[in-house]
């Protein structure tokens, strides 16, 4: 049991601290915006009953997104390229139609 704790903590120390540089710190910080979008959406929903998503989400999204590619491609992993690539044009896409909604909606509203 011993060797196991100790294998582990090596590990740990490998992963978590011998490495630990720039690149790991807003990797850490784009992740953390990333989390954050989803706290936000939950609190929407628990507040209102039912599921929202806010508008904050999809700029929390954007922002983690962002980040976390630009973390990826740092790193040279061309899966978590691809992956945060294609998530960052579904939230802009997101994005533009809340905006071009809210335009319409503006535009068709009656004036006093």
């Amino acid at each position: 049991m011993s060797d196991l704790l100790a294998g582990l903590g090596a590990w740990f120390h490998a992963v978590f601290v011998a490495q630990f540089d720039l690149w790991i710190a807003i990797g850490f910080a784009a992740q953390a915006m990333f989390t954050a979008r989803f706290l936000v959406q939950w609190i929407a929903s628990e507040r209102a009953g039912r599921s929202v998503v806010p508008i904050a989400f999809w700029f929390f999204s954007i922002a983690g997104g962002a980040i976390l590619f630009v973390y990826a491609l740092s790193r040279q992993d061309p899966v978590f390229i691809a992956g945060q690539g294609t998530g960052l044009l579904i939230y802009a896409r997101n994005l533009w139609l809340i905006f071009r909604e809210r335009r319409s909606a503006l535009a068709n509203a009656p004036t006093i």
